[in-house]
């Protein structure tokens, strides 16, 4: 058998665990949104490029994101059990996730970021997984209440205590500038993703007692609570800028639709955290980049109501309308 031989393997199961998620989320859904998310990326790198070394971001920005994943993985303790050198199967998989990415840069003759868009890709599979928080004799004070279970194990993870007062610092600091409340609401928005992209177990869902809708209605209150509660400095600060207090009001509202489409990605996907993180991405890519297309408010409108429709349906299919 050849060395490359696993590789093969690791990399059609992954495909195969691939296209059932694409079935699940439905092809309808993907031809919509598909073609405005390539459109949407190439948007993107076409802006950068009229920016010097603008496109230098693109393999950072690509490169911290699948590290956040990567050391989030669920599978991470099985495959160093169950295959010590799998490190070079996880390259292979980051390097092609980064291709078509990684080919947009070759087009625009970008040769350097693109070679470092793949080189940093495949490196992040040997970056070692996060540590489970050690437990202590004195438990973290959290300052969200315990029914906002995602909020209290997010900022422990995400260490969103300290580097939430920096964003503020750095929005106040530049704030003669529009783009640097805009810039730290991306981050925080990125920060509270993290908050959920982990499925809780299913005894946590159990002990709400309530409907499908009510529980959903519940973690969207308690979600966009705290979310706009943490952001309205952000908002503030675009509002005092010269932007003005009409475009704040605008973000705000637009920030806050992807946060509440985030909570609803997760019980659309509950309880396979790759399909709740990777459907999460993409659903914020295409808010973040394709809002510039008039097909932009119908799409995302006709998402998030099949998030909505989805989420309910999963949440009887795991816990039984009798449960809930």
């Amino acid at each position: 058998m050849s060395s490359s031989s696993p590789v093969a393997a690791y990399l059609r199961l992954r495909f195969i665990l691939l296209g059932r998620l694409l079935r699940e989320i439905g092809w309808l859904r993907l031809g919509l949104a598909g073609p405005l998310l390539a459109l949407g990326l190439l948007q993107t790198l076409d802006t950068l490029s009229r920016q010097p070394h603008g496109l230098w971001a693109v393999p950072l920005l690509v490169g911290w994101s699948v590290l956040g994943a990567h050391r989030q993985r669920a599978d991470a303790q099985w495959l160093a059990t169950a295959a010590p050198g799998h490190r070079p199967w996880l390259a292979a998989e980051y390097a092609l996730l980064a291709l078509p990415l990684a080919l947009g840069l070759l087009g625009l003759r970008a040769y350097g970021p693109a070679a470092a868009l793949l080189g940093l890709a495949a490196l992040v599979a040997w970056a070692p997984p996060a540590r489970a928080p050690a437990a202590t004799r004195h438990r973290w004070r959290s300052p969200f209440r315990s029914e906002a279970f995602e909020w209290v194990g997010g900022a422990r993870a995400t260490k969103a205590l300290w580097l939430w007062p920096l964003l503020v610092g750095l929005a106040a600091w530049q704030r003669a500038s529009a783009l640097a409340p805009i810039a730290a609401l991306v981050a925080w928005l990125l920060v509270v993703l993290a908050c959920y992209g982990t499925p809780e177990p299913v005894t946590m869902l159990a002990l709400a007692a309530r409907t499908p809708r009510q529980f959903l209605r519940r973690r969207l209150a308690l979600g966009l609570g705290y979310a706009a509660a943490t952001a309205l400095p952000f908002w503030l600060l675009l509002g005092a800028g010269p932007a003005g207090g009409g475009p704040a009001l605008g973000v705000a509202l637009f920030w806050l639709a992807l946060v509440g489409m985030v909570i609803l990605t997760k019980y659309a996907f509950y309880p396979v955290a790759s399909h709740i993180r990777l459907t999460q991405g993409v659903v914020l890519a295409i808010g973040l980049l394709g809002a510039w297309h008039p097909a932009y408010p119908p799409l995302m409108l006709t998402i998030a109501a099949g998030l909505g429709w989805q989420s309910q349906r999963r949440l009887r299919q795991v816990l039984g309308d009798s449960v809930l």
